[in-house]
């Protein structure tokens, strides 16, 4: 039987077995409305932890909570004792970090079931949704502050209910104005990341591979 077709207009929700720093559980059905950044990390990446985690804090104080949501999801898909609820929650203390951290739910010891939903391949990984909730970013790896704060940016000037000749005039507008990073285009990096690729994202940095 042929799996559905990953559809970015309609994502899946998260999956979230537990939250951290957040007074009750989220879900993209209820950010709509905001541009949103799901951070996907696990705590002993490397990248995560140098780059993604420390990022993800600055752009959540460089935007009004109003109109920008930016939220954690652990996906935890090797060493499970060594990345348990238990042991995040002190990692997330130690390492000053305020946005709501989700934990993708568990599935036995393989990939964790947002993970799967979406077929990312590794930590860190950034997922960008428009205020419609439709997924308008997927990157695998480190990217620029700078280019995540324009692109956030641009969503933000989107009207809440832009028809899709609005928000594709925007993406033509946005690429004529951001340079993309020399030879960024579905290839594989080594190093300290975790990852591989979607037909619709953008590899960048370092990161950790499943």
């Amino acid at each position: 039987m042929t799996e559905p077709q990953f559809d970015p207009e309609s994502p899946p929700e998260l999956i979230v077995a537990q939250w951290f720093n957040a007074s009750e559980p989220l879900a993209l059905v209820k950010l709509k409305g905001k541009v949103v950044m799901v951070v996907g990390f696990q705590m002993l990446c490397p990248a995560s932890q140098q780059h993604a985690l420390p990022q993800a804090e600055r752009l959540a104080r460089t935007f009004n909570a109003d109109e920008v949501a930016i939220v954690g999801l652990h996906m935890v898909f090797d060493d499970h004792d060594k990345m348990s609820p238990s042991h995040l929650e002190p990692f997330l203390k130690d390492e000053g970090i305020t946005i709501p951290i989700g934990i993708d739910q568990p599935n036995g010891s393989g990939i964790p079931k947002t993970m799967a939903a979406y077929s990312i391949q590794g930590t860190p990984a950034l997922l960008i949704y428009d205020r419609q909730g439709r997924l308008r970013r997927y990157y695998l790896g480190a990217v620029d502050d700078a280019r995540l704060a324009a692109e956030i940016m641009a969503l933000c000037l989107e009207p809440p209910d832009a028809p899709r000749e609005v928000s594709m005039a925007i993406e033509q507008r946005l690429a004529s104005v951001i340079a993309e990073p020399e030879g960024h285009h579905h290839h594989d990096h080594d190093g300290d990341c975790c990852g591989g690729h979607h037909d619709h994202d953008h590899e960048h940095g370092p990161g950790c591979k499943h």
